[in-house]
């Protein structure tokens, strides 16, 4: 056999796997896009559900008002837009969730497409546990907070301690600013959610371990306040509510990765490549070291 021929045979499963690679990646474009023109087609309905929170922030201040204003022409056609791409991503992440498990499954052994399926499910799940707390939890109060400034007006000459009247702050907000901001609360908070789902995934790969998380643990509290403060608007309820949930995430991930660490030691111990026995020299000389300095 010649060395074109050995060529030739390792570049035909490259091939292969690119082609299987391009039919899966076609075929989530399309449920993406499928998703997208069914959400443009009842983007209204979807817009009214998303300032859900807003209006009822307003109502329970008595503004019964709960209008959004465009500012630019074309401002509803792109707000029409960023609800179909929202949309289009959340009805078709299922199917392209199967296409990724359908890309990978034949390259994976049986217990490792045990240990793979339950992240692949877990994830979306996680994700719009994070979406929904922060749509029906966070949003109404930050909202709350950002309509406290307003305040009412007088008219001109209303009033004895200031003939001038006062001036009102009244929100006219944009549609595509309320849409953009709330947006990004729920992606920002379902990515969030994924913090346990990546953590076990690196411990079930070994890449980190319950100590080692546990050690950086003051370090995570510094990542997660800047976390929460790039992310979030600048308002102390929002951030400090983020930096609680991602915390309390973060040692939620401890726990699961000590207790993947402990089924894989018992794995082990089953298999017989466990040895409770094994004496470290460095370990006895140390307890050597401890038990003379008593």
């Amino acid at each position: 056999m010649s060395a074109s021929d050995d060529i030739d045979d390792s570049a035909a499963p490259l091939i292969e796997h690119l082609a299987e690679l391009r039919t899966r990646l076609i075929h989530s474009v399309i449920a993406f896009i499928i998703g997208m023109v069914i959400c443009f087609t009842v983007w209204n309905p979807i817009f009214n559900f998303l300032t859900h929170p807003l209006c009822s922030a307003m109502a329970e201040r008595g503004q019964d008002d709960c209008g959004l204003i465009l500012i630019k022409l074309q401002e509803g056609f792109f707000v029409a837009i960023s609800i179909s791409l929202l949309g289009g991503l959340v009805l078709g992440f299922p199917y392209i969730s199967y296409q990724l498990w359908r890309f990978v499954a034949p390259g994976l052994y049986k217990n490792e497409k045990g240990a793979f399926l339950p992240f692949l499910i877990s994830s979306p799940l996680m994700f719009f546990l994070g979406a929904s707390f922060a749509f029906y939890v966070v949003t109404p109060l930050a909202f709350d907070f950002f309509l406290g400034f307003q305040q009412a007006g007088t008219l001109v000459g209303e009033g004895t301690d200031n003939a001038g009247g006062i001036a009102a702050i009244a929100f006219q907000g944009s549609a595509q600013e309320y849409l953009s901001l709330t947006i990004k609360f729920i992606v920002a908070f379902g990515l969030c959610f994924q913090l346990p789902v990546l953590l076990t995934l690196m411990g079930k790969a070994g890449l980190v371990s319950a100590e080692g998380l546990g050690n950086v643990r003051k370090y995570a509290v510094v990542g997660i306040l800047v976390l929460a403060a790039l992310v979030t608007p600048p308002d102390v309820i929002t951030q400090g509510i983020l930096f609680v949930v991602v915390y309390g995430l973060y040692e939620i991930s401890i726990f699961l990765v000590r207790r993947v660490e402990r089924k894989r030691e018992e794995q082990l111990r089953a298999d017989g490549y466990y040895d409770d026995e094994y004496d470290d020299p460095i370990l006895a000389e140390f307890e050597e070291d401890e038990d003379d300095l008593k």
